[in-house]
């Protein structure tokens, strides 16, 4: 273990910045070297986890920052899960016939920062969602992206690695230096498996996060995606199902998916003359599937904008169709209605 702790940590770095910690570190191992050394490294058990438990492990960002618990629902695979008894209605809902459409590329996509957490807090004034917000301290920094600015949902998503604290908007607008707008807002504890009270919507209209569910080009040049992914649908039912907490419509018609629907890719379906990103993301549409978060699209899937995509990943992903996803019964996973701690 103290071999893992100075390579994936740097004992140079360490040294350099925490000297007496090394002292102490090396008289604890003389005298209890495993208590000892669990205890010095404590603070850094995420990084150190990630490490140890790489094969099961969620993505963890390059900030040492978890993607949510390893028991957390976007973390859980649903490859043998039951299929949803409406199944086929949800999918003939929202396009049989449909192909999947990849809303990513290499300038396309939601954008996301990652801060270290020593911006002052923002200025942030809420419109319309304020009263399903969050009003905590946000650290925006000033050059924090924002999604399709002047148009679309213009979301806003902040990682604060030091806390480990996501921070995302809806309808941004950046007003001026620490000044921030939004129709809502949301904070979320990447640590925690900790819902949004049961009503609230977030940036998205599930009231989910949507860093966690973003394809994103780190995990795919690693070769795997261990987490479900977040994608929308025109038209969905006013309801939502766990873990989501809010719906968007007003349509009760029961072959219309609710917010927070799981599908998954077939596992029949032959993956065989797509190219190795693309394998790497429709595997994970096999394992972990994806996640009904909002309106928007017919299938189209979230990812971050990023130079390395594939000019013709886009085209490889649209071969898929609505039609080789089945919808999944998640309820099985549940432990409690309001948390999204999940069984494996």
């Amino acid at each position: 273990m103290a071999t893992i702790v100075c390579r994936e940590l740097g004992f140079l770095r360490i040294l350099r910045k925490y000297p007496f910690t090394v002292l102490l570190m090396a008289a604890c191992l003389r005298a209890v070297p495993v208590a000892g050394l669990v205890k010095v490294t404590r603070p850094y058990r995420a990084r150190i986890a990630s490490v140890l438990f790489r094969k099961t492990s969620p993505a963890v960002t390059q900030s040492g920052c978890p993607m949510l618990p390893l028991d957390n629902i976007w973390n859980r695979s649903v490859a043998g899960l039951a299929v949803d008894s409406r199944s086929r209605d949800y999918v003939d809902s929202i396009g049989a016939e449909s192909p999947l459409h990849p809303d990513f590329g290499p300038g396309s996509g939601i954008p996301y920062a990652v801060s270290d957490g020593s911006e002052p807090p923002a200025f942030l004034s809420l419109g319309s969602g304020a009263s399903e917000s969050d009003h905590g301290t946000y650290r925006i920094p000033e050059n924090a992206p924002i999604e399709a600015e002047g148009a679309g949902d213009a979301h806003v998503l902040i990682l604060n690695r030091r806390d480990c604290m996501l921070y995302e908007l809806f309808a941004s607008v950046h007003q001026g230096p620490r000044e921030w707008s939004a129709g809502s807002a949301a904070i979320f504890d990447l640590r925690s498996n900790h819902l949004r009270p049961e009503g609230w919507t977030s940036a998205d209209a599930a009231g989910l996060p949507i860093l966690p569910g973003l394809i994103r080009y780190d995990e795919v040049a690693a070769g795997h995606i261990r987490h479900a992914l977040r994608f929308t649908a025109r038209h969905t039912r006013r309801a939502y199902i766990w873990p989501a907490r809010h719906f968007a419509s007003r349509s009760t018609d029961p072959n219309l998916p609710a917010m927070g629907q799981r599908f998954r890719l077939r596992a029949s379906y032959n993956l065989d003359g797509f190219s190795a990103q693309a394998r790497v993301i429709l595997s994970a549409m096999k394992e972990y599937g994806i996640m009904l978060a909002d309106n928007g699209g017919d299938w189209f899937v979230s990812g971050a904008p990023d130079s390395r995509w594939a000019s013709g990943l886009p085209a490889e992903l649209r071969r898929v169709h609505g039609s080789d996803f089945e919808a999944v019964d998640v309820t099985p996973l549940m432990i409690a209605p309001d948390s999204a701690q999940a069984r494996p």
